[in-house]
């Protein structure tokens, strides 16, 4: 079984022991304050934030390309299940090969540009990492935890929203034998034929909203 860092196997732990808390605890409702959340078949909220680098980074740069919006916070045990191992930056390289654009949202109150360089740098994050700590994107995509995923086709219509896979666990372990419904998504899309799991249960640690 593959060990999470200390620090992140202390938050799942004192999570777990209040009664999963921070873990798999829902994200505020906030649609009803923010205006409805994206819906599967509807156009993706456009977006416009600053990358790592400082550099603004749009929806709408990646439009006539699939694109992948993931929700992330590299302090969830949940991103770090599927980043420590390189699981998450291999996946984006595979389908980056197959045209596929792909970009991570940080809504937590706490993050910076600053922030998402350093674990860009310590993860080898080579894609755009954005700093919404406004929330304000996560608002408008419904964002509840991280991961938390989005898939848009080259129209830009939002055709999978959910979780990454069927294993709501933080063993990179269970990785292997999961169901990867983001995967199954890209390839669907990618082959011209209807998504069939268009939306599952996301799961993950809360997004850290102001």
């Amino acid at each position: 079984m593959k060990l999470l860092s200390p620090a992140l196997a202390l938050t799942a732990a004192a999570a777990l022991a209040t009664g999963s808390a921070f873990l798999l605890a829902p994200a505020p409702a906030v649609a009803a304050h923010h205006g409805a959340k994206a819906e599967v078949g509807q156009p993706a909220p456009a977006f416009t934030a600053m990358d790592q680098h400082g550099n603004p980074v749009s929806l709408a740069d990646f439009k006539g390309d699939v694109t992948v919006v993931e929700f992330f916070n590299d302090q969830c045990p949940f991103v770090a299940k599927f980043y420590e191992p390189g699981v998450m930056q291999q996946m984006a390289a595979d389908y980056a090969a197959k045209g596929v654009q792909w970009v991570a949202i940080d809504s937590s109150h706490f993050t910076s540009v600053e922030e998402n360089a350093s674990i860009a740098e310590a993860w080898g994050i080579d894609r755009a990492i954005l700093d919404d700590s406004a929330g304000d994107i996560g608002h408008a995509y419904g964002a509840k935890t991280t991961p938390h995923m989005y898939v848009i086709d080259a129209e830009g219509v939002l055709r999978y929203a959910g979780a990454i896979d069927s294993v709501r666990s933080t063993d990179s372990d269970d990785i292997e034998g999961a169901t990867n419904h983001v995967a199954e998504a890209l390839d669907a899309i990618l082959a011209g034929e209807e998504v069939q799991t268009e939306t599952t249960k996301p799961y993950g640690c809360s997004v850290k909203y102001k």
